[in-house]
């Protein structure tokens, strides 16, 4: 039987992200993303629902996110899907789907938030496509 389990997130942290280290001293940071879908309902009405998504990276990726990423900053993740089971303080089981992360990406981020960021002195990442010039519609190469 064939298997795959790849997932593609492009959202905003939820929180700051949080740094721990694992006994072998092996960073892991955890996050939250919100992802959002709106759509036109069949009576005519503009529909919106957020989906809330904890995250989890390890290693020099983990420290990275860490250093550049807070509450608010838009991030593309890449990773794959993990369940995670426990047993609370109550003796209840507990589980949960979680992201592990194997990639990302930063994203810009845009208008007065940008700005207010900027003025606050946090570290800033240029865009990926900040050095690439924008075309029209009229200038497709082929």
């Amino acid at each position: 039987m064939a298997n795959f389990n790849k997932v593609i997130l492009l959202g905003n942290l939820t929180r700051d992200p949080q740094l721990s280290y694992l006994p072998s001293q092996t960073p892991v940071v955890d996050f939250g993303l919100a992802t959002n879908r709106r759509w036109t309902g069949q009576d005519g009405q503009q529909r919106e629902e957020t989906c809330f998504v904890d995250c989890r990276a390890f290693g020099k990726p983990a420290e990275t996110i860490n250093k550049y990423c807070k509450k608010g900053r838009p991030l593309l993740v890449e990773g794959r899907l993990t369940f995670d089971s426990w047993t609370g303080q109550d003796g209840t089981k507990r589980s949960k789907h979680r992201i592990t992360v194997e990639g990302f990406q930063f994203m810009p981020t845009g208008g007065a938030r940008q700005a207010s960021a900027d003025s606050a002195g946090e570290a800033q990442i240029p865009s990926p496509d900040a050095a690439q010039p924008q075309t029209g519609g009229d200038d497709i190469p082929f």
